[in-house]
């Protein structure tokens, strides 16, 4: 099973890689691992899990 997550405007590096980092976490805890992101021009994050 796949899980889609986007993570909404943030422009600078260090805060988009907190939030990824902590969503990669809480998603592992549900069972789901992070197997691809794409960071959008609008600084926005795209987050694909596996279960």
């Amino acid at each position: 099973m796949y899980k889609t997550v986007v993570i909404e405007y943030l422009p600078k590096a260090d805060d988009m890689a907190q939030r990824v980092e902590a969503k990669a976490n809480e998603m592992l805890q549900e069972g789901y691992e992070l197997i691809t992101m794409s960071i959008t021009g609008t600084a926005k994050a795209i987050l694909i899990f596996k279960k």
